[in-house]
């Protein structure tokens, strides 16, 4: 197996977090420079992560994780788990966005319709987020809890971690920072 992406992306992280016990080679890409080339061969759709296993190529975190149950033999999310990515991709999405946007030179806090839809969807998605993690949905190292580990520990590395919740998120993110591929796959090492 092959999988391709970033060491910063979150999306990335939360598949090398799953493929942590499983023998792999691991590219790094740089997408937004000299390797966009090497993107542009392997996904139409131009995303990380990727993985190459086989014949078979997989282009999306989430279908990624769903392949990767299925060969692990893993049970399948549940309704209320897959919810629960909802709302971490839906916060993910938003945050890388506003991230582009910043690096583009654009003004993500100008009073426009498009930014302040983002602010408003991590706002909501955060405080959601947060009030589950109280309810202890997040108490299992399963793959909802890899993914909102990933998303709170990117969100401080890109300095973005703001506003209602972000106590319990950090919280959360610290008592889970000992759990198996977490230190090796983090951001800041690369």
């Amino acid at each position: 197996m092959k999988l391709i992406g970033s060491t910063t992306s979150p999306y990335v992280r939360r598949i090398r977090l799953l493929l942590t016990d499983e023998p792999h080679e691991f590219a790094n890409l740089d997408i937004y420079g000299g390797d966009r080339d090497e993107l542009r061969k392997h996904n139409p759709a131009l995303k990380i992560p990727m993985l190459i296993d086989d014949h078979q190529t997989l282009f999306d975190s989430r279908v990624i994780a769903r392949y990767l149950s299925a060969r692990q033999g893993l049970d399948p999310l549940t309704w209320d788990q897959e919810n629960l990515l909802t709302l971490i991709d839906a916060a993910n999405d938003s945050f890388v966005t506003l991230l582009l946007s910043k690096r583009s030179g654009l003004d993500v806090d100008q009073d426009a319709m498009f930014y302040n839809l983002q602010w408003e969807r991590v706002a909501k998605t955060l405080s959601a987020l947060a009030e589950r993690v109280q309810d202890g949905e997040f108490d299992h190292w399963h793959y909802p809890a890899m993914c909102l580990y990933c998303l709170v520990d990117w969100l401080e590395f890109r300095d973005f971690l703001q506003g209602e919740g972000v106590d319990v998120l950090l919280a959360f993110r610290d008592r889970n920072r000992d759990q198996p591929g977490v230190e090796a796959t983090d951001p800041r090492l690369s």
